[in-house]
């Protein structure tokens, strides 16, 4: 399945600012912290706790935060199927970014263990 163009432009101009409460709240309400999302965003990003509030309060659009992010290596192992798109399918490679970490954030929600969050093992 692959995304339509209004759905990548709407992806693209999403700020991260905007998203992150959802992702702490999210992680929180399972049961994991707030330090264990940082953990997983800077594995898939290289960004650290420092830099990722900085980018917050820059209100980096997801365009702009990919842009900038060394995106792991392993990251192409990150696969599924997230919010009706199946990770793996999705053409445009920022919405497929932006979707790998959507996927691990939810893993962590679901109480996966960190190493296979991270890809391992």
């Amino acid at each position: 399945m692959s995304t339509t163009p209004e759905h990548d432009a709407r992806v693209a101009k999403l700020t991260f600012a905007s998203v992150y409460p959802h992702y702490v709240d999210k992680v929180e309400k399972k049961g994991r912290t707030k330090e264990e999302l940082h953990q997983v965003i800077e594995w898939l990003t290289g960004f650290d706790g420092k830099k990722l509030h900085e980018l917050i309060d820059e209100k980096v659009t997801f365009e702009t935060f990919f842009d900038r992010a060394d995106l792991n290596p392993n990251a192409h192992l990150i696969k599924g199927v997230i919010c009706g798109y199946r990770i793996e399918e999705i053409e445009t490679p920022l919405t497929r970014q932006t979707r790998y970490l959507d996927k691990l954030v939810d893993e962590l929600a679901k109480g996966r263990k960190m190493e296979k969050i991270l890809r391992e093992a």
